[in-house]
């Protein structure tokens, strides 16, 4: 019994533990399950498949071509060798040649190798793989761009939740002053009005609470829906530990996107280059009819074969590879311009990210100061409630502005967290 006792204390502890552990939820892990549940996610897996059987299907170029071929010709005018004998000396001559048919039977099997193509085949599986890689690289492009709704609802959490807390402390800190409050009216120390100003307070901050639990469940159920999982409302979301150095290197997909669409056109030249290639090639004719090949002289059903082999070189095509190539580097050259334009873009967005990380790291540095200062205003004034010299409105008004600080210093810090995670993301640098 004993033993069963502790077996079940043990279970209890790691289910507690495994429940705890699936409590808290980062922005990695968000931006992670958001790309495994979007429908672009099986792409891949389906793009290199579609790539395996094209050049499987390319390295079959090496095979043998194998035709069945079947054939029925009637010729109107044949030789005729009866006639030129007839003139022989030697009777009899001309009526033992017999005259060449006019029907021709054939059934055939033609066999084509090729030899050496000019680099055809090697050119088009280069190109297949930029290819493939440049479709990847598309479909990490289209993934890359869930991160900014991941952000968008990630760091709103964060902010419901900070304002959750904030709310439930000045709630506490109403109801503390509410029961002191109580106990001044029962001796006569304050008026009931002014326990109608703090019951007021404490309607509206409830009413506050109900509204943010509302939007807190419904912007999660947003964020479940993106990243594909169920998430408990009572999870905790991790506010994400960011470099204190902004990074400048682009990282972005899509520039990398425009570098393997330069490279897919590279590619091509080598395989345009190969149309002035000579090309070998092998045959083989295997057959069986009447006249078998070219002996006219059988006329009954014999099987025969051809062999051979020619190369084709084509010596001019009228410029045509060097236009092409020519249109090649054209497209290269408009892809580099539209390369350079985003760069410049990604930069200016940079910037001004950089402006409002400035900005949020200043207010967040004067807060501390600000907090301060408004607590010992709140002190001050409570202080002077009681000895009666402000109204509950006023004490009420000075903890207002307590709160708006506390609240604020919150905003800033989520806030600043965010710019970053939206600044590594407009460079393309991964958050861990």
């Amino acid at each position: 019994m004993e033993k069963k006792i502790t077996g079940l204390i043990i279970l209890l502890i790691i289910c507690l533990s495994d429940s705890y552990a699936q409590k808290a939820l980062t922005l990695r892990e968000c931006y992670d399950m958001a790309g495994r549940a979007s429908a672009l996610a099986g792409e891949k897996e389906a793009l290199s498949d579609m790539s395996d059987i094209r050049m499987s299907n390319l390295s079959k170029n090496w095979l043998p071509d194998l035709n069945a071929g079947a054939s029925l010709i009637y010729n109107s005018d044949v030789v005729n060798l009866k006639g030129v004998f007839e003139s022989s000396p030697i009777p009899g001559l001309a009526d033992m040649i017999k005259p060449l048919p006019h029907e021709q039977y054939r059934l055939t099997l033609d066999i084509n190798q090729v030899i050496w193509d000019g680099g055809a085949t090697k050119g088009s599986k280069v190109i297949e793989m930029a290819g493939l890689n440049v479709s990847l690289k598309q479909t990490d492009s289209d993934l890359y761009k869930l991160k900014e709704r991941v952000n968008s609802c990630f760091f709103g959490l964060l902010l419901l939740s900070a304002r959750k807390e904030l709310l439930l402390n000045y709630l506490e800190l109403i109801e503390r002053k509410l029961n002191s409050m109580q106990a001044a009216l029962r001796n006569g120390l304050i008026l009931s009005s002014d326990i109608d100003v703090l019951m007021s307070e404490k309607l509206r901050i409830t009413q506050q609470l109900s509204e943010n639990e509302i939007q807190y469940l419904a912007l999660l159920q947003v964020l479940s829906g993106i990243t594909g999982s169920e998430i408990d409302p009572s999870a905790e979301l991790i506010l994400p530990d960011m470099p204190g150095a902004l990074p400048g290197d682009l990282m972005r997909p899509e520039l990398q996107l425009f570098d393997l669409r330069i490279d897919q056109l590279s590619a091509g030249l080598s395989l345009i280059g190969s149309t002035r290639m000579p090309k070998a090639f092998g045959f083989a004719t295997i057959g069986y009819g009447m006249p078998p090949g070219n002996n006219f002289f059988e006329d009954t059903f014999q099987p025969y074969y051809v062999v051979g082999a020619g190369i084709k070189w084509k010596i001019t095509d009228w410029n045509r590879a060097r236009n092409e190539k020519q249109m090649v580097s054209f497209q290269q050259g408009i892809l580099q311009n539209r390369k350079k334009d985003l760069e410049d873009n990604i930069f200016r967005q940079m910037e001004m990210k950089r402006a409002e990380i400035r900005s949020l790291t200043a207010l967040l540095d004067s807060d501390t100061g600000l907090i301060t200062l408004r607590k010992k205003i709140t002190a001050a004034a409570e202080s002077k409630y009681e000895n009666g010299t402000i109204t509950a409105t006023e004490l009420l008004s000075e903890m207002n502005s307590e709160r708006q600080a506390l609240v604020n210093h919150e905003i800033h810090k989520i806030s600043l967290a965010l710019a970053k995670a939206e600044y590594m993301n407009i460079s393309g640098t991964e958050i861990e």
